[in-house]
């Protein structure tokens, strides 16, 4: 009998994902790709909101932790909260690298590294397309 998911777990097979993302969000979400630098949609925006995760909508980043790291991929230097993301290690390509995925549909998001700014020395690095920004509700005229 197979393994259940963990609770909140969102599991659809690759046929439902590749209908729900576009080719290249399956790419890099699902088969672990990467997009090339300075070419992402969110490398060099400054828009107040939060990143969600393209592929299920989970909350993963607080645009007040992202920050310009020079790499051409939007960085952050912490999660809104640790459990939102996963990592693991990843030995392609002949590097050791951390993985980060997402905790609720295990997409690939980019990695992390320990040489970022204070206060965590963390630079999350992750592909524009694993994101979906939801920009801060500003709270002006006719809004409630």
């Amino acid at each position: 009998m197979p393994d259940k998911p963990a609770p909140g777990k969102l599991v659809k097979s690759d046929a439902e994902w590749r209908r729900e993302l576009t080719p290249e969000a399956f790419h890099v979400c699902r088969e672990k790709g990467t997009e090339r630098a300075f070419t992402g949609r969110y490398w060099n925006d400054k828009t107040p909101g939060r990143y969600l995760c393209a592929a299920c909508g989970q909350p993963l980043f607080d645009a007040q932790t992202k920050y310009d790291s020079g790499t051409g991929w939007p960085s952050f230097y912490q999660p809104i909260a640790g459990d939102l993301v996963a990592t693991e290690a990843d030995r392609s390509f002949g590097m050791v690298r951390t993985e980060v995925m997402c905790s609720r549909c295990d997409s690939h998001l980019g990695h992390v590294f320990p040489d970022g700014p204070a206060p965590t020395g963390l630079r999350y690095c992750i592909n524009s397309v694993s994101l979906r920004q939801e920009p801060q509700d500003d709270g002006g005229p006719g809004k409630d």
